[in-house]
């Protein structure tokens, strides 16, 4: 499932986080890549054990809370702390699927990547490329954010993120263990909690939704890990 989660961060909350990272120092995004990673990737990120990666990360998990949609698709069990990258003039990142497991570095915590994330920071017309490409059995899905949403896809799915050439395009991107391990069991979930949110707007208090929500509740139950 690829979803976009709109406003996930309010213009003054990006105006912070930019201002943040133009005083940041910026290092060679292969810092974190994996072998095959390395060879695809052209890009610059601020440094994981930086004090505005663990401010500015902090500040994404906390919005992250307060989205009530980012839940229900992704029902995390973990979510790697956020990572920030920049992408100027020239700089890409090849085809590549993200490896299944991480290590945060300053604490140990290991994490199956189940769901890859990108947060936009930067304005689509601010910048010409730079549109993350996901591929899929439907095709491949071209994504350019507006500043403050969020795009969620499956950790499995061969991506890239195409040459930049204007501007520059600068993203948190991180990576969540859900509850539930299999994106189609994910997808179910959700598609029924969206439509046990709208059915209870349309037809508050009927005693369906009780049995609905149970069984919501109890397939939950069935395929989570805790």
């Amino acid at each position: 499932m690829l979803l976009q989660v709109p406003q996930v961060l309010n213009a003054e909350e990006l105006a912070r986080f930019r201002a943040r990272l133009a005083a940041a120092a910026w290092v060679d995004g292969n810092a974190t890549s994996g072998y095959q990673s390395a060879q695809a990737k052209k890009n610059e990120q601020v440094a994981e054990d930086s004090a505005e990666a663990r401010e500015l990360g902090d500040a994404v998990l906390a919005a992250l809370g307060r989205s009530q949609l980012f839940f229900s698709a992704a029902l995390p069990k973990r979510v790697y702390p956020p990572l920030f990258n920049r992408y100027g003039a020239g700089m890409t990142f090849g085809s590549h699927v993200d490896g299944a497991m991480r290590v945060h570095p300053p604490t140990g915590q290991r994490i199956r990547t189940d769901i890859s994330a990108t947060l936009a920071l930067t304005a689509p017309e601010d910048y010409d490329g730079g549109e993350l490409l996901v591929e899929d059995t439907y095709g491949v899905h071209s994504v350019k954010l507006p500043a403050g949403d969020l795009v969620i896809y499956p950790a499995t799915s061969l991506h890239r993120v195409t040459p930049i050439t204007r501007g520059t395009r600068v993203s948190s991107f991180f990576w969540i263990e859900s509850m539930i391990r299999d994106d189609a069991q994910r997808s179910l979930l959700f598609d029924m909690d969206m439509a046990l949110v709208r059915l209870n707007q349309q037809t508050p208090g009927h005693a369906s939704l009780v049995t609905l929500t149970g069984c919501y509740h109890n397939l939950l139950r069935m395929w989570g890990e805790a």
